[in-house]
């Protein structure tokens, strides 16, 4: 039997938590992102969009999915070459990057424009995770493209909810 949107959402954040990712960490950028556009943005909007997006099937299978294929690099538990393409965060390997557009062509052209901003800029979260991906043990390949992604569409979720 299939569990039920509510359960994946639940284990969707918990997933996040698990790898050190907090929702107050991916509203932060949402919010850095918008604040420029908005007059007198407030940071629960921002958080009600981050819920928003990950309420989404296709953003839950991408957040399983990609946090699963760390771990599991983590562990050493994928055939090569993919363990090490994985593993080293591979500039050419361009699938963390292909799995996550899934998230932002929820919001058109603008999901995907915060996301490449973003995925250069490394802000927030996103730098800590890529960095700890370099300098650890840790493997962030997928989790640092689907925080990205997240926030991209959040943000885009935002601008859409505030056009004038």
């Amino acid at each position: 039997m299939e569990p039920d949107s509510k359960t994946i959402h639940d284990h969707c954040i918990s997933l996040l938590q698990e790898r050190g990712v907090k929702i107050s960490d991916i509203t932060d950028i949402v919010y850095d992102l918008q604040a420029p556009y908005i007059e007198n943005l407030n940071r629960q909007v921002c958080e009600d969009a981050v819920y928003r997006v990950l309420a989404k099937r296709e953003v839950q299978n991408a957040v399983l999915t990609g946090v699963e294929l760390d771990k599991l690099a983590e562990q050493g538990k994928l055939s090569e070459p993919l363990e090490s393409l994985v593993n080293d965060d591979n500039p050419l390997f361009g699938i963390d990057e292909i799995l996550v557009l899934s998230i932002c062509n929820l919001y058109g052209s603008i999901g995907l424009t915060n996301f490449g901003y973003v995925d250069k800029t490394k802000p927030g979260i996103i730098g800590k995770l890529d960095r700890e991906g370099k300098e650890t043990d840790k493997c962030h390949t997928f989790l640092d493209d689907i925080i990205g992604a997240i926030a991209a569409a959040a943000a885009s979720s935002v601008a859409h909810n505030n056009a004038k």
